[in-house]
């Protein structure tokens, strides 16, 4: 009787591990990902409309993280906080330079290119500043002190004899107050990004000085990026993540009037006014598969370079899965 009692336990104990292994074995995988506002169409709809993407909840969860801006999620990345973020190149670039981070690049999400919006700066109808060069001795508003778009905006004063450092004045002001801080004299220049151009321009009594399609015609303002290690331990959830992402852009591009929804969900925005530019000629550019453009990347990365936001040259193969 003893040795069938312990027969029986034994029995017993080899099943609870097989079901324990068994369960472990398909246990539902989480990757923690970073997101900000705006342009993340993907992104947008993986949260909002997840019953359209049958991995999510099935073979995979996501933890949705929202940052304010993609340099945090550059240091969260960094730190192992996160798997997978939104980037710009260049706190992509400077996070490995300055943090050790080790990425891939997987996917990109908005991009100019000839016919679509570009980010501009702008002066009053009135104002008596032509031409870049007239912008010697004036102030200029920026998003962030050295973010990805001071780059190209110094190469470009450059090019016309007004130095970056000496002969103009950077004022931090965000995208959504920039227009106020023109209107009301604080500025000479504005930085313009959508939809606050839209906004503006609908106003009127502003005209565009110069733009960032000027000294790079296909500029690419973010992309999405996992951390290296991360990708080469769990590569089919990688692959879960990007074939979303992907998936998710082809359901922005192929439904505005969803999307539309989606976006207005997320950014709480009136949906006449997200209606009055995105995914029109005067948005971002965006790839129908999410391809990130590594030639652009490249340029963009020669340019922070010769700008000085990056101490050597890089090769952006090193972001290359």
């Amino acid at each position: 009787m003893k040795r069938i009692a312990l027969k029986c336990a034994v029995v017993a104990g080899l099943a609870a591990c097989a079901m324990s292994g068994v369960s472990s074995a398909f246990a539902q995988q989480t990757i923690r990902v970073g997101w900000t506002i705006p342009a993340e169409e993907s992104k947008y709809w993986m949260m909002k409309r997840p019953a359209e993407f049958p991995d999510i909840g099935k073979d995979y969860k996501i933890e949705w993280v929202q940052f304010q801006g993609t340099a945090p999620m550059t240091q969260a990345l960094a730190a192992g906080a996160l798997d997978c973020a939104t980037q710009s190149p260049l706190a992509l670039a400077q996070g490995a330079v300055n943090g050790g981070l080790q990425a891939y690049i997987v996917a990109q999400h908005v991009s100019e290119k000839p016919g679509s919006f570009s980010v501009y700066w702008a002066v009053k109808d009135d104002s008596p500043i032509k031409t870049i060069a007239d912008l010697k001795g004036k102030t200029l508003s920026i998003n962030t002190l050295g973010s990805g778009i001071y780059g190209p905006l110094a190469i470009l004063l450059k090019q016309n004899g007004v130095d970056p450092q000496k002969d103009i004045k950077l004022v931090e002001i965000g995208f959504s107050l920039s227009e106020d801080a023109l209107r009301s004299g604080r500025v000479d220049a504005a930085v313009m990004n959508q939809p606050f151009a839209a906004r503006m321009e609908a106003k009127g009594g502003t005209r565009k000085l110069f733009s960032l399609s000027q000294q790079q015609p296909d500029i690419v303002h973010i992309l999405d990026a996992c951390r290296k290690d991360f990708v080469d331990k769990n590569p089919d959830l990688a692959k879960h993540y990007v074939r979303d992402l992907t998936l998710g852009m082809k359901k922005a591009l192929a439904n505005r009037q969803e999307t539309l929804e989606v976006v207005h969900e997320v950014m709480k925005a009136p949906i006449p006014v997200l209606d009055t530019y995105l995914l029109k000629s005067n948005d971002f550019a965006r790839d129908p598969g999410a391809a990130p453009n590594f030639p652009a990347i490249q340029k963009m990365l020669d340019t922070y370079t010769e700008a000085g936001l990056l101490p050597k040259k890089m090769d952006v193969s090193q972001f290359k899965k």
